[in-house]
């Protein structure tokens, strides 16, 4: 039984072509992840099929009575909320319920004998819906993925306005889950969660009986719980059945059998063409260079599979600095309050450190205070001499109305635009990404701008807070092959191991120095 039905959807933004006459259908229990390259059009794609985007062309049909829930990378939090606020109004509809039952009972005691009789009818209905809806047990689900999330180390008292990026993240996806749609969307649902929020929210969907959607870039997560793959390349949608595991199997086998038909055509063509421009002047031979080319004409092309831009990362090595990175002495970090206790580490030269443990905990902190970019509650860093730093930061500008061009050319007025183009398509971005404004770029071209800044950027000290979000996996791979082969010290902050664990030399637990009960 299909839940979502796409017919003939073509749609674009300007002269870019987004996608040609794409059909597809969801079934009722189908796990899905929506897989392609940055900017090929799978949060486009989400946007078109929940509404809030209209396509040029096509039609997009629910079947009756589905809930959808959709949480995309720019959904936002009223301000003004407690998390725990936040996560209660999942159950809006039902504290509505409670306040109208509140409300007959006020009503009783002024009604006559026939209003009260329909008063207590109705009173009955409201109550039967509120004991099957779990309504007294609304606090103890909150918790349950409040905790599960990550939610619970930060306080559901803390008022959303001021979280973190990822925090509101969170927030927003513990209560589409709350909510309980018939059918979930997920836009890359794993950034901001550390490895045991993962795992709980991929047992989670393992155990989620109706359909979902997913966009994500994690691998191993999708491979845990997908069924199916529609993979978004070259303006076309194609179903593959099985995890992504299978889908590049099959993937592979029809670019295969596709570049096979194409040299066959090929060849084919040639033939045709060299009997054609032999036999069309004679006449004895003219009838049949005729129908040649007219089996030529008829002909429908065959194109050669189209090859992936893998973007080209690589970092500029500054001059060598001294032993020391920096050296902390009694170091407390936070800001209103400490986060930690007073800590005494170190990085030599040369280090490569992973910091790892659940959000919230103090790990961009920590980056930003050993970089001065906020204060330290207590305790002093030294930093070495002649360190070049060079910062990844987790979130970029919000509202950054500045073309990729003019964001590069802001931090590097020196270079040509030329040398500035070609920096930019060097990391993976089409002419169409370098003239658009960041803010409208997906989450993974933006991050591929950022990077693009870093690497004009002569560094002996990397520090990088969670440069994998967003990066699809072609992206992902060249990433960890340029840090690999970065001879300077790095310090990252990064929620996959699989990135990092076959390179890094050290992680640092921030779980072993939290003030907070973890």
């Amino acid at each position: 039984m299909s839940v979502l039905n796409v017919n003939n959807v073509s749609h674009g933004f300007g002269d870019r072509t987004i996608f040609t006459d794409v059909s597809c259908r969801l079934l009722k229990g189908e796990h899905v992840a929506l897989m392609g390259a940055n900017g090929e059009g799978k949060s486009t794609f989400l946007n078109i099929i929940t509404g809030n985007l209209q396509p040029d062309e096509g039609t997009v049909e629910w079947s009756n009575r589905v809930k959808v829930g959709y949480m995309d990378q720019h959904t936002s939090l009223m301000p003004g909320k407690t998390i725990r606020d936040a996560l209660r109004d999942a159950f809006k509809y039902l504290f509505d319920m409670e306040q109208e039952l509140i409300e007959i009972g006020e009503k009783m005691a002024e009604a006559d004998e026939k209003e009260l009789q329909r008063l207590l009818d109705d009173m009955g209905d409201i109550q039967d819906i509120l004991d099957h809806s779990g309504f007294y047990t609304i606090d103890s689900k909150i918790n349950e993925v409040a905790n599960g999330l990550g939610l619970g180390s930060i306080g559901l008292e803390k008022e959303v306005q001021d979280l973190s990026g990822g925090q509101r993240t969170k927030v927003l996806l513990a209560k589409l889950l709350l909510e309980n749609p018939t059918i979930l969307i997920l836009d890359e649902p794993t950034n901001y969660l550390d490895v045991e929020h993962i795992e709980w929210l991929t047992r989670y969907l393992q155990n989620y009986e109706n359909a979902f959607i997913l966009v994500s870039h994690e691998i191993g997560f999708i491979n845990d719980v997908v069924n199916i793959i529609y993979h978004v390349v070259n303006a076309t949608l194609t179903r593959y059945v099985g995890n992504y595991d299978e889908f590049m199997r099959l993937y592979e086998v029809s670019k295969q059998q596709q570049n096979n038909a194409y040299e066959r055509q090929k060849q084919e063509i040639a033939e045709l063409e060299d009997f054609i421009a032999r036999n069309k002047a004679r006449i004895s031979t003219s009838n049949r260079a005729k129908s040649r080319q007219k089996k030529l004409d008829k002909m429908d092309l065959i194109e050669r599979p189209k090859e992936k831009i893998k973007p080209e990362f690589r970092f500029i090595e500054a001059r060598t600095p001294s032993r020391y990175i920096f050296n902390s002495e009694k170091l407390e970090i936070g800001y209103e309050e400490p986060l930690t206790r007073p800590l005494d580490v170190k990085i030599e030269r040369g280090q490569k450190i992973a910091l790892r443990g659940c959000n919230g905990l103090g790990k961009s902190t920590l980056l930003k205070t050993i970089l001065g970019i906020i204060p330290a509650v207590s305790g002093a860093i030294e930093h070495g001499d002649f360190l070049e730093v060079g910062y990844f930061e987790q979130e970029g500008e919000k509202n950054n109305y500045n073309t990729a061009i003019e964001e590069v050319w802001k931090d590097y007025p020196s270079l040509t635009q030329y040398e500035v183009r070609r920096a930019l398509a060097k990391c993976g971005l089409k002419t169409e990404h370098i003239e658009s404004k960041v803010c409208v770029l997906s989450g993974g071209e933006q991050a591929k701008v950022r990077l693009c800044k870093l690497m004009l950027k002569q560094c002996n000290f990397l520090v990088l807070d969670e440069p994998t979000n967003h990066l699809d996996v072609d992206a992902k791979e060249e990433l960890k092959k340029a840090l690999k082969e970065f001879k300077g010290t790095m310090l990252l902050v990064c929620h996959e191991p699989d990135f990092y664990m076959d390179w890094i030399g050290e992680e640092w637990n921030v779980e072993d120095w939290t003030n907070k009960i973890v």
